[in-house]
Formats: C-alpha cells, structure tokens, sequence
C-alpha cells in the first residue's frame, strides 16, 4: 500500500487546512479503547490518553474524545459484528474511576474550522447509529454501565445504548450542558433521543438540557434519563448479571469462527484513490471525482460455507469496505470536490449471482446478514454525504440490484440510450434491473426504500416497478418508468454530461448542500432521520453563529472564568 497526501497528517484543523484523515485502525494500536472479549460478553473500556489527539493543540482530559477516540470506537463496532459473532452483549464502560466520559473536548471544537467539526458531528453521529443496528439487527445488546460522570457526548455514548445503567455514589450524574455551558447543541443526537428513545417528558427534558449538573440516583431513573441505578458495592456484579441477561435472550450463535477485517489495500496519490475494487480520480480544476465500483470476477460461492472460507475476500464484503473507507476518506480530506460522479463497470449476471447469495443466506447465517447490513449502513452515509451526487448508467456498468441502490442515492441519473458510434468493441446498449432488493432491503434512515423515497404518495407505481424484477431494462424504458433522469443519445451525451457537470459546479455549495438534505428524504421521519435533519442542520447553522464561535462566543469563553457574551435576538 502507497500513500501520498499533500497535506501533513499533523496539520492544526484550522480555516485554511484541514489534515488527511486516516480511517485506518487495528486493535493492537488502540490508544484509547480497551476491547476485553470473555466468551458471550465483551467490555469495551474507554481509557481515552491524554496526549492522543489526531492533531495537536489539545488535551484530551476528563475522558473527553475526539475524531481519532470514533475512528477506534467504529473499528470496534465493526469487529465486534464480523472478527467476535460469539459476542451476544456488549457493556461500554469506562477504564477510569468516577469519569464516565466528558464528551467531544471542548479545546478541539474550539480550533477546529467549520468543516472539521461537521464532519467530526456526522461520523460520530453514524457510530452511535451503527451500535444501536448492531442490537437491532445482529443480537449483540449494548448496555452502558455508566461508572462515573457522563456528561455531554459521554452521555451521548450511552443513549446509543439498549439500556443504562448508573452507579449510585453520590456523585456520578448524567447531563447534557452544551446549551448552557457552550451555546451549541448535544452534536450526536442526545435531545432527539431523550424525548424519542428515552420517552422523556418535553418539560423535564428542557428543565435537564438547561441544567449543567444534569440528574443522578432516583430522579435520573424517574425522569427515564437511565433505566437503573446501582449501587457501587454491588456495581461490578450487577453490571454482569445485566450483561448474561442479554446475551442470553439473543440469537446470535454460540459455536460460529468470526472473520478477520485484514488493512484495506490501498493506493492513494494527488489524482486519487484506487484500492482492489473501487477507484476514485480526481479532477480538482473541474471540483468532481469519478468513482468507480467494479463488479465481483470469478466463480460465485455455491455454498455458504465457501461464502465463510473467503471471508473478507468475499466480494459484498471486500467491495463494501472499500466503499465505506472512500466515503470517509473523502468526506475527510477532499472537501472541494463537490461533485462525485458515480460509475459501476462489469457483468449485470455476476453482480446478481452474489446478489442471490445474500438474499439466500441472510436470513439464517450470521456473516451474510452482517454483510446485508454493512451495505445498508454505507448506503445510509452515502445519503447523508454533504455532496453532489450523478450517476452514470454506460454500457457495461452493472447497476444492477443491491448495486443500482448506489444510482438510486444520487441526486440525479444519466443513462447512454444505445452505444457510442466510436465504441469499436461488442457489447449490448446500458441496461439496468431492478431486484427484490430494491424495494426496502437496504432501507434509508427515514424507513423507507430509495425507490419509495423516490416515487413517494405513488404506491400504484413502485408496485408495478416490483412486477419488473429481475429484467434487463435499456434507456428509453427507464425513462418511461421513471428511473432515470435523462437518456441522452451517442451524439448528445459528451456535452449534455459536460453542460450539466459545470452547472453543478457553478453553484453555491452551501445552497446546494441544504437542497440535496431537503430532497433525498422524504415523507416520514424516524429517530433516525431526524438525528440529521433536525439536529445537523441546526447544530451546522449554530456552530458558526457569534454566540458559539465568535470571538465572545461561549465555545471561546469556556473555561475562561468570563461569561459569554451573547447576541440576545432570536431569530
């Protein structure tokens, strides 16, 4: 693996540079997570290091986190899902003695530009949402044992849990003091899932969001802000039982060999990023990128025991973490490529073939219905990516089933209507199909299918779609049937892509982002969903408000020992 970036990884997270951010990380490098496996319950122990911050310029005190503390915590999620299937309950705690954990450092947010505090919000927010799919969908309950003061995205931590347990000592208390204390929101989702998770009451969630202190002991268990209180001679047992209790009611097998996740291969250069099935290029003057997913190659797995023997060679696998890591990666570190234009090349029959692999097996083995919901997941951050997305449908793409769900995320879909007059080799006209798991296999955040999110009030419609499974379907009929944006011909093609492209480019990036947000989600909302329209937009628009950020602002006062000073009209 060869690594270039023109941007060095120590670079201050300032308003003119922001550093190359790796989503690389191996257990045995952990800094500030300690993963303790013991058989049908793992701990995993946040013991933050104070001098670990992925740039410099900071303290981590308190077992306070930043963007390297999430990058570990993801690893760890995933790990637990494909390396530990043995594990039924996951208890997240901390390594340290009455500090929970204080959140995002305020220090950091405080440096950090505009972006880098986005991204930092939107990635947490993800991995709080990947533990609560990992209870939901693969038997592995999380249950935070809250051993100290949480406060902030520490209590954050713990919402995204099943269940929360806190230590009775009289001191150890749950809060949320961002407004008071930083003039900025909880940034991962703790006020929508106070009154949408915890069912809080609306006045004691505004009493307890306006209390630095926060609730501990019975009010916090009143107040529904923990489940239990526990107290501390009993703590270390208690937390046990709850743990077997959980792993006892789940499904997940007792007897199964997990999947080791080996470093991605990866070449990454100034002109882009390649790895074995996914490639980017970059055109910077242009502010685009071209990604292109690659089709599986070689014989389709005839059993699921072979599916396990490949293990993370396994394409689904091997293409969705390649997928994922780009996404980051550009997400992170190339925040003027606004535009990315989305490509699949290869066989539309290979691509189904292990298409059917999934949908035979996910149902009954653990590695395939994690492999399901890996793609779900990347499918979901793909939504929430603050980019403008095309798709590209040419002949010999393969856009087809679970793949066609990457066109449908894009804001717009471009399919050649027959081939180019140049094209000097034999093939067959862009053609896609539509499979069973278009329609809500790999559902968006608000519940719905991108087809449903697509044709939203049409039922009629989406269920004469799904009477076309299974078929190839070329330019002009997608057309008809709405699937695609256009179908330009051989002659209109090269400037209808080019004119639309500059378009795109010549327009406010602010407005654009807000646009696509308002139009990729439609009709009902979930926790989910609402954790990035409500929370993100608002927190986005907050962070960069004089109040939180400006030079009097509360964020720059913090700890001061002077009061912010504050703007007083609400508008």
């Amino acid at each position: 693996m060869t690594t270039t970036t023109a941007v060095p990884d120590n670079a201050a997270p300032d308003d003119t540079t922001t550093p190359a951010v790796s989503f690389d990380a191996d257990p045995a490098a952990y800094r500030h997570w300690v993963l303790d496996v013991q058989g049908e319950v793992a701990y995993v122990r946040l013991d933050i290091a104070e001098d670990g911050g992925i740039v410099p310029g900071y303290e981590l005190k308190m077992n306070s986190y930043d963007l390297g503390v999430d990058i570990e915590l993801y690893d760890i999620t995933q790990r637990l899902r494909f390396t530990h299937p043995g594990v039924r309950s996951v208890v997240l705690t901390s390594a340290k003695d009455k500090n929970f954990c204080a959140g995002a450092n305020i220090r950091m947010l405080a440096q950090s530009s505009h972006p880098w505090k986005v991204n930092f919000c939107k990635f947490t927010n993800e991995t709080r949402n990947g533990i609560e799919d990992a209870t939901a969908n693969s038997g592995q309950t999380w249950i935070a044992a809250v051993n100290g003061t949480a406060a902030g995205g520490g209590y954050e931590m713990a919402l995204a849990c099943e269940r929360i347990l806190l230590v009775d000592d009289n001191s150890s208390a749950v809060s949320l003091p961002e407004v008071p204390l930083l003039g900025v929101l909880p940034g991962t989702g703790g006020l929508t899932r106070v009154i949408d998770k915890r069912k809080v009451r609306k006045d004691r969630a505004d009493v307890f969001a306006t209390r630095p202190e926060g609730s501990r002991g019975k009010q916090a268990v009143e107040w529904k802000l923990v489940d239990e209180v526990i107290p501390k001679r009993a703590w270390d047992s208690t937390v046990a039982e709850r743990a077997a209790t959980a792993a006892a009611a789940s499904n997940r097998p007792t007897d199964a060999t997990g999947v080791d996740l080996p470093p991605l291969e990866r070449e990454e250069d100034a002109d882009g990023i390649r790895y074995r099935h996914v490639t980017a290029v970059f055109d910077r003057s242009a502010g685009h990128v071209e990604i292109t997913v690659h089709g599986p190659e070689g014989d389709v797995p005839d059993t699921v025991a072979r599916v396990h023997e490949l293990g993370a060679e396994f394409w689904p696998l091997a293409m969705t973490r390649e997928l994922d890591d780009l996404v980051l990666r550009l997400r992170a570190n190339e925040l003027e490529l606004g535009t990315w234009i989305v490509r699949t090349k290869g066989d539309i029959e290979d691509a189904l073939a292990f298409e059917r692999v999934i949908e035979q097996y996910s149902g009954s083995d653990w590695l395939v219905n994690e492999i399901r919901h890996y793609f779900k997941r990347t499918l979901k951050r793909l939504d929430v990516t603050s980019r403008s997305l095309i798709a590209l449908i040419e002949p010999g793409s393969c856009f087809a089933g679970a793949l066609l769900e990457l066109a449908l995320a894009c804001d717009r879909q471009y399919m050649l209507e027959g081939l180019m007059e140049d094209n000097d080799e034999e093939g067959s006209a862009a053609q896609i199909v539509l499979s069973s798991s278009n329609f809500g296999t790999f559902p968006m955040s608000n519940g719905l299918s991108r087809l449903g999110s697509r044709f939203y009030g049409d039922d009629d419609h989406v269920a004469k779609l799904r009477q076309e499974t299974g078929r190839r379907i070329e330019a002009a009929e997608a057309m008809e049937m709405g699937l695609v944006t256009d179908a330009p011909d051989d002659i209109d093609w090269e400037d209808e892509i080019r004119i639309m492209l500059e378009e795109r480019a010549s327009l406010s990036p602010d407005a654009l982002t807000g646009m696509e947000a308002n139009h990729r989600f439609v009709g009902p909302e979930t926790m989910e969903s609402r954790i990035f329209s409500r929370l993100t937009a608002w927190q986005n628009w907050i962070f960069v408000r004089p109040n939180a950020s400006g030079p009097d602002g509360a964020l720059r006062k913090y700890g001061t020992g002077r009061k912010a000073e504050f703007d007083r009209k609400r508008v």
